[in-house]
């Protein structure tokens, strides 16, 4: 049976794969993740989750190699991480009362064959109409810098939602764990 790889250092992606009981290693890929001139978000994030697990395959060529990201979008613009104060401030203003539409690409790649399992899952976060002192107060309690969309729906983030449409909740995290139970299964790899 070929070793299971996540193509993350993602905490975020590691407990969601730790929840389907697998045994597996977490490799961090070499990858430039710069947009292209003209790539919707949807190729993006699609371009990203293969370009992950193919850099990882490089060192792993008998394996399965899980290879993800994620991108929030808002009126077709790429919500990226804040990385401050101030530009979450902004995003999370700019998201208030509207819907953002979360893509995550998802590629399961075996790398003995070279043969690569893709999908682009979209998730909508429809957000209440957010006062400033919400967003300040949000902002200070929980940090949410390193996160798309300048928010932890795994945490406090939920409290700025309306409502959620999706097919499986977490995508919204950045692992669609529904789509990698049938990838692997494709695989031979059982859950259950």
């Amino acid at each position: 049976m070929l070793p299971l790889i996540l193509a993350s250092t993602s905490p975020y992606r590691k407990i969601l794969l730790e929840k389907l009981q697998l045994d597996f290693d977490t490799v961090k890929p070499e990858f430039d993740e710069t947009p292209l001139l003209h790539e919707t978000p949807s190729q993006l994030v699609q371009r990203l989750a293969e370009g992950k697990a193919q850099s990882v395959a490089k060192q792993h060529p008998n394996a399965l190699i899980i290879g993800s990201d994620q991108v929030a979008v808002l009126d077709d613009t790429i919500l990226t991480k804040p990385g401050n104060y101030s530009n979450a401030l902004r995003q999370l203003q700019a998201s208030s009362g509207r819907i953002v539409t979360f893509l995550t690409g998802l590629c399961l790649l075996n790398s003995q064959t070279q043969q690569a399992q893709v999908i682009v899952e979209p998730f909508e976060v429809h957000f209440r109409t957010l006062s400033m002192a919400q967003i300040e107060n949000y902002l200070h309690k929980e940090n949410p810098y390193n996160c798309a969309g300048s928010f932890k729906s795994e945490g406090l983030g939920i409290a700025l939602f309306e409502a959620l449409r999706g097919d499986d909740p977490n995508s919204l995290i950045g692992l669609p764990s529904i789509h990698l139970i049938k990838m692997l299964e494709k695989e031979q790899r059982y859950i259950i």
